[in-house]
């Protein structure tokens, strides 16, 4: 019996929107943190910590091509804006939640901010292009896979 993926295809998607947030706070981060460490030229344990975070994340939405797509979708759009027009993605990201604050959303309210207040979230993951190729990677684990002969076959 046929079953409507339908539903599940919408779930899916609505995840991979939802999923899009913690993926863009934690790439920047993730960068804020390999910048830090590399200017103290010192090892960056939490650069490294954010980014296998969002390897975790990303990994789980390629399960899904529906999420996989409601999540890079938005991120490869993110990372053309950026790398087009970089006065228009700062003008954009200023406006996302805890712009003003420069914390993460799960810093503690009196915790050091983690972005300078002329720096938006997302300004340093988005100029160094990690939007464009967390998002390209996850659209293109959504497309259907070549059903193709391997090499091996005569």
């Amino acid at each position: 019996m046929m079953r409507d993926r339908r539903p599940s295809s919408l779930l899916a998607a609505t995840a991979g929107l939802a999923a899009c947030a913690p993926v863009y706070y934690l790439t920047e981060a993730a960068a804020r943190g390999l910048r830090t460490g590399h200017t103290a030229f010192s090892p960056a344990p939490t650069g490294l910590a954010y980014l296998a975070a969002v390897a975790v994340i990303v990994t789980l939405l390629t399960a899904w091509p529906a999420a996989a797509l409601g999540c890079g979708v938005p991120l490869v759009a993110a990372g053309v804006l950026f790398a087009l027009d970089l006065d228009a993605a700062m003008g954009l990201a200023a406006t996302l939640p805890w712009a003003r604050t420069g914390g993460l959303p799960w810093s503690p309210p009196d915790g050091a901010p983690w972005a300078e207040l002329a720096e938006p979230p997302g300004t340093l993951a988005g100029i160094s292009g990690l939007y464009a190729l967390i998002g390209a990677l996850l659209v293109l684990s959504a497309l259907p896979r070549a059903r193709g002969r391997s090499i091996l076959d005569l």
